[in-house]
């Protein structure tokens, strides 16, 4: 029998959903249809993911449950997963074909953003079933851009597809979600120019922490009004089917690098010659437009600061569970958008108003 747990960590979701799948694939091939279950251990006891794969299923021959939140599993949880290996492996032992045959028919697949787990639970899989998922290295972002435009039949102009990376997280699932927008909306005869970033990824685009962050950015509007539409953004955020607060968060902390980046190299504020601009990527108008607003808001010492924020804001999310999310997130945002960087206590957040 083969071993019935796999642990796959790392920030590259695309390449990590890609195994999951391909675990998936292996099982409906050997049994046909499969049970399927996904759960997160800041919400769901790992005891009842046991007992789940314990029971198995009534109308169909396999059950796979993916269980994320990996790094949670601890020194209670990791006995339980021991003792439901150990009656796995007495089944494959048994006598009689049948139950060598339907020994693996329940597999646990573990998934983490973070890099490492607990060293026991590493420990008790086998490092064929492990794998870790790196993000991808700069010298390789650009050229993965370029080959995904490519593969699909299209040709894309190099700062158009700086521009894509610099507003869409680094890992490739977010990439290929909106680098497909393009293929609907473009015949396979035209070059990709940063205009057309512009119009697919700024203008049209599904809200995310680059839209909100460009409506907190407007130093045309009022603090209150910009925190006011920050809110409503971030409500939108939290509504849509893939949400994913730690992702929102490390989106935001990109637009606050490149904010820090664009003050070391406009230290007034504004723009200087269009070459260095391109050479720190900043290659659209839309952007140069963005980050020049958003210097009038925020200097270099409260990006720094707002940096700090999102960094505790993550850490908090990744330990506290999904029942804080939203408020932690509402307070980071105040915390941005009107104290600009300044740390605040939950309970203390009108009395700016």
């Amino acid at each position: 029998m083969s071993f019935p747990v796999y642990l796959y960590t790392g920030p590259e979701f695309g390449l990590r959903g890609e195994a999951v799948e391909k675990v998936k694939a292996s099982l409906k091939k050997k049994y046909g249809d499969i049970d399927e279950h996904l759960y997160y251990l800041v919400e769901t006891p790992f005891a009842e993911v046991i007992n789940i794969l314990s029971a198995g299923t009534l109308f169909t021959s396999a059950t796979c449950v993916v269980c994320k939140n990996a790094e949670l599993i601890k020194k209670n949880d990791i006995a339980l997963l021991s003792d439901w290996l150990a009656s796995v492996s007495d089944e494959g032992n048994g006598s009689g074909s049948s139950a060598s045959d339907d020994s693996d028919s329940s597999v646990l697949i573990l998934v983490s953003d973070e890099i490492s787990v607990d060293a026991k639970l590493d420990k008790l899989i086998p490092e064929s079933n492990k794998r870790k998922f790196w993000e991808m290295f700069e010298k390789d972002k650009l050229p993965w851009v370029q080959n995904y435009f490519q593969k699909n039949g299209f040709r894309i102009e190099r700062d158009a597809a700086q521009l894509i990376l610099d507003m869409i997280e680094n890992n490739t699932e977010a990439l290929k979600n909106e680098c497909s927008r393009f293929f609907v909306c473009f015949q396979k005869d035209h070059i990709i120019t940063c205009d057309d970033v512009d119009s697919i990824l700024i203008n049209n685009r599904e809200e995310s922490a680059f839209t909100l962050f460009n409506r907190i950015s407007n130093a045309d509007a009022p603090v209150q009004k910009r925190f006011e539409d920050g809110l409503t953004i971030l409500q939108k955020i939290k509504l849509s089917k893939d949400t994913n607060s730690v992702l929102l968060i490390a989106g935001l902390a990109s637009c606050f690098r490149k904010l820090a980046l664009w003050h070391s190299i406009c230290p007034n504020g504004y723009s200087t010659d269009s070459g260095t601009l391109k050479n720190h990527g900043f290659s659209s108008s839309t952007m140069q437009r963005q980050y020049t607003n958003a210097a009038k808001i925020w200097s270099s010492g409260q990006a720094a600061a707002i940096l700090a924020i999102l960094s505790a804001a993550d850490m908090e999310i990744r330990s506290g569970g999904s029942m804080m999310e939203e408020v932690i997130l509402q307070k980071m945002l105040y915390e941005i958008v009107v104290k600009k960087g300044a740390s605040i206590q939950v309970l203390n957040c009108s009395e700016d108003f």
